[in-house]
């Protein structure tokens, strides 16, 4: 029997649930890489794939990021390390949370700010951990995977995005913190939701600032794939619908409306759900969804293709650049 997709969706049909498995759905890619659209409107510096790509490849050479492994210290070390270059500030909260199966496991979340003084903040997040089970692949399904896109996609944009605003001196008017969460992954459907994003759910409780506020956040999961397609997700239209519309026309004046579609997508349980809930900030969640496919999610989903062959520097670009457009239109004075 088909184990049930942890994360909560939508779907038009509810019999396609049980009728198509995730190993053979296919994202449809596009004819040929698209990278800009005719004349983008770039307020903002140029995103560089190259490094961002590089950083994911970093994190796959850990090895599986998995709770209590040496990869989860060697991995947090490095990324606090790359933050320490490009942001004012690293905090870095080192707990235990209690996974659904009763166990208690290390948990490392780290924090970059940028211009920690000013009171407008736009709030960045993924989570960087690796899932223990590849429970939707056709073979060893009880062994770690590496994931290059369900983790280390997310991470290398930010760390490159954080890169661009230390090189291109953001407004001192406008701040940015970066979040990378940990022990997003651990968790089953028949634990419930809350089993997942458990490093999620402890920041947004003990954030690293007492009483911290964003205008916004935005949230990136499975952000590199070739092929990628980001649609309106559910959740995010409920809670941050203004939020979702300026990033996705943001986007657009980017050059990259071609990867942000305004088609509905799946309502899906992801760390945006917690920080909207916990610590009432609107926040979108970017993610790779599939429009035409049973389940909404690409063929590596927590499969052990889910590694470096499957990021597309395109990819990695067209959401970097979005998200550089989104903070320096925000950084730009009202008219």
């Amino acid at each position: 029997m088909q184990k049930p997709f942890y994360r909560t969706y939508i779907i038009a049909c509810a019999c396609l649930l049980g009728t198509a498995a995730c190993n053979g759905d296919k994202q449809p890619e596009h004819n040929k890489p698209v990278t800009e659209q005719a004349a983008p409107v770039l307020n903002a510096p140029r995103f560089n794939a190259d490094s961002a790509y590089q950083s994911v490849a970093v994190q796959v050479a850990f090895g599986p990021r998995t709770p209590g492994s040496a990869a989860q210290q060697k991995c947090a070390a490095w990324m606090q390390a790359k933050l320490h270059e490009s942001c004012d500030t690293v905090y870095r909260q080192e707990t235990k949370v209690k996974g659904g199966d009763g166990k208690m496991l290390p948990c490392i979340n780290l924090i970059g700010v940028i211009n920690p003084k000013a009171t407008r903040r736009i709030l960045l997040l993924t989570h960087w951990d690796s899932r223990l089970w590849a429970d939707m692949d056709t073979k060893d399904k009880d062994k770690p995977i590496l994931a290059a896109d369900d983790a280390g996609s997310g991470v290398g944009i930010l760390l490159e995005v954080a890169r661009q605003l230390k090189s291109n001196k953001l407004s001192a008017e406008l701040g940015v913190d970066i979040l990378f969460t940990d022990v997003e992954d651990y968790g089953k459907s028949e634990w419930g939701d809350d089993s997942y994003c458990l490093g999620t759910q402890y920041w947004a409780l003990h954030p690293h600032v007492p009483g911290y506020k964003a205008d916004f956040g935005i949230l990136l999961d499975m952000a590199g794939a070739k092929g990628a397609q980001f649609p309106l997700e559910e959740l995010s239209a409920q809670y941050a619908g203004d939020v979702q519309q300026n990033v996705w026309a943001a986007a657009g004046r980017a050059g990259y409306s071609s990867y942000f579609t305004y088609a509905k997508g799946s309502a899906i349980t992801d760390d945006h759900d917690y920080v909207n809930k916990l610590i009432h900030i609107p926040t979108i969640d970017i993610i790779n969804l599939s429009l035409t496919t049973a389940s909404p999610f690409a063929a590596h989903w927590h499969t052990h293709q889910d590694n470096m062959s499957i990021i597309d520097k395109n990819t990695l670009n067209a959401v970097g650049q979005s998200l550089l457009q989104v903070i320096y239109e925000a950084a730009q004075p009202a008219s």
